[in-house]
């Protein structure tokens, strides 16, 4: 019998994440599970790992029926959500970092364990947003967002960053275009392994932003999309 089309999908994307990859999915699966009482898929989204994780998520897509596995050859996190989303044949989307941290972390009623250096990049960044872009969000880069499909079909042709800009990127044309956006609270612990390399992210921001001042349509161009 064909499995049901799921109404929800998580995008997992991941690069060499071979050391917490089945801990986390399981982690995720079972959660899922027990809350929700409509089909879903958790899409695990590898972009050019050259460790153990294309293997392990090959696993995972057999041993758990609602999980699947796709490898890109090129390597970047928002090519990999692009990938995915754009594939995906779910009514909401959404994806979660890895270390399964999820909603605002600047919101009011959050609770945040990170360093003083990644607190106050995080902070500066938005606030440059704000200034910049007249971003009404308080957190671009906060490792969990979701979607309808029909907006993800809609705003993902226009995203050009295939990886850490993605998200502001997506932020802040869904906003341009008037659509409504919301944030929640988390509890969120800062990751004292992770791979990512905060000040070269931070520079990627930046020229993200000033492609995106040169080059983002006017609000009337993509209501018309």
């Amino acid at each position: 019998m064909e499995p049901m089309r799921p109404v929800l999908d998580v995008v997992l994307p991941v690069y060499n994440e071979a050391a917490d990859l089945e801990r986390s999915v399981h982690r995720l699966h079972g959660y899922l599970l027990s809350v929700l009482p409509f089909p879903f898929r958790i899409t695990i989204a590898d972009n050019a790992s050259s460790d153990a994780t294309p293997l392990l998520a090959g696993r995972l897509a057999v041993d758990l029926p609602e999980v699947t596995a796709v490898h890109l050859a090129a390597r970047g996190r928002g090519r990999a959500l692009k990938y995915a989303w754009l594939n995906s044949d779910a009514d909401v989307l959404a994806y979660l970092d890895i270390d399964l941290a999820i909603g605002s972390r600047l919101k009011r009623g959050s609770q945040v364990v990170r360093g003083p250096k990644r607190e106050f990049l995080s902070r500066a960044y938005n606030m440059i947003l704000k200034a910049t872009l007249g971003a009404r969000f308080s957190d671009a880069q906060c490792g969990f967002k979701a979607t309808r499909a029909d907006v993800a079909r809609q705003l993902l042709p226009l995203v050009q960053d295939t990886n850490w800009f993605f998200d502001t990127e997506m932020l802040v044309l869904a906003e341009r275009a008037g659509l409504r956006t919301h944030e929640v609270p988390v509890d969120w612990v800062d990751d004292p392994n992770s791979k990512v390399d905060i000040l070269a992210t931070a520079q990627e921001d930046l020229r993200g932003i000033a492609r995106l001042r040169r080059t983002m349509p006017r609000a009337s161009e993509l209501a018309t999309r």
